[in-house]
Parts: structure tokens; sequence; C-alpha cells
């Protein structure tokens, strides 16, 4: 079962990114579409930031639902999404197998839709013993309804709720991170609205009175 006592790292889990396509897109009422796309590619270069090994899957991405957002797939160009036909992740062994592989027993994951794509993998996976927190601004349900009581459903099983700006500072964790820092604020000011608003104010700011002093 899940422990929320424990903070992620990045090396401890696998990012699982499902079914951010047009025609899942399309259905969403339960959140603004575009910020839903912001969030999701915020959480996608958060991962890639971290070195955080990343699943990227689709269904009938050629003959329904199109193919996965050109945003994400350009976080992450060297990959081919794995394609299913079945609603539920966890019941195509590809994709478990390759979840596997990475030897983390945490995952992480977001989907459209929240009712259907995201709970039916994060209840297998928890009853299997990973670890699943779920990024619930990153995935989108049909209507309110259907977003909540998804998501209640994942937490009475056990599962972990986070946004993707919660995921990104909980990897970072320590501004003295030197090697992270520059692409944490850098997500931050392009993805975190208000946040990101008063990143670049203080790197104006600051960055002005450093070059007045001679910095």
């Amino acid at each position: 079962m899940n422990d929320a006592r424990t903070l992620l790292t990045p090396t401890d889990h696998v990012l699982l990114l499902i079914d951010h396509q047009p025609q899942m897109a399309f259905g969403v009422q339960s959140i603004d579409r575009q910020t839903l796309l912001n969030n999701t590619v915020g959480l996608a270069k958060s991962a890639k930031v971290f070195n955080v090994p990343t699943v990227l899957t689709t269904v009938a991405a050629e003959t329904f639902s199109g193919h996965i957002w050109p945003e994400i797939q350009e976080v992450f160009p060297e990959q081919t999404p794995i394609d299913r036909t079945t609603m539920n992740t966890w019941e195509d062994a590809r994709v478990v197998d390759l979840l596997k592989s990475y030897g983390k027993k945490r995952i992480v994951m977001a989907a459209l839709w929240t009712e259907v794509c995201l709970a039916f993998p994060a209840i297998d996976a928890i009853r299997e013993g990973w670890d699943v927190h779920v990024v619930v601004d990153a995935s989108g349900g049909t209507s309110n309804d259907a977003h909540k009581y998804a998501i209640d459903r994942i937490v009475q099983a056990g599962g972990v709720p986070l946004t993707w700006l919660q995921y990104l500072l909980e990897l970072q964790r320590d501004w003295a991170r030197g090697e992270t820092y520059a692409g944490t604020t850098g997500i931050a000011m392009e993805h975190a609205g208000a946040y990101g608003i008063g990143l670049k104010y203080a790197k104006q700011v600051l960055g002005a009175h450093a070059s007045e002093a001679g910095a």
C-alpha cells in the first residue's frame, strides 16, 4: 500500500502518461483543456529535467484518438508511445513489462479520462503492490463528478493524489541542488502561472540589482 508520508525522489519512481490525445481531450469537462495541456506538458518536462524514466501510451491512435499531443512528444522525441486497444493500460503486458524493467516500485500516473484510463490501472497497480501517485491536474474526466469520484476511488484503494507543480517542487526540494535549479525554475516560469510570473519578476529585479552592483 502507498505511504503518503514518504516524499518522491527523482530515482525512486517511473512516470506513466496515458492517452493525452485529441479525441480523449474533446470529452474532458472537469478542467479547462488549455490548462490541462499546460499542466501535462509541465509534468512531462519535470520528469525530463530529473531524468525520471517516463512511459508514454496511447489508445487507438491511428483509428480513433489521434496521436499523442505534439507538445508531449517534443519533450520525449526519442520515444514512440505504446499504442493499445485496451482501456486499462495495466492489461497491456508491453506497458507493465516496461515499467517493471526500471526496477522501481513507485509509479506516478496521469491520464485521460480520470474515471477510466487513470482509475483502472491505478487500482490494478496498487493491488499488485505498487506505490501509486496520481497527478490530478494533468488528468481530466468527462464531468466534475466523474473526475472527483474517480480520484476518491483511487485514494480509497491506497493511491496518493498530487498536482504537477507539487511533483516538480517535491523532486527539487532544495534550491541548493544546482544541477536542476535552472530547469526547475524554467519550467515554473513557463507553466506555473502566478508563481512563474513571480519568478520572472524576481529574476528581473535581482538581475538588475546584481548588474548595478557590478556583479
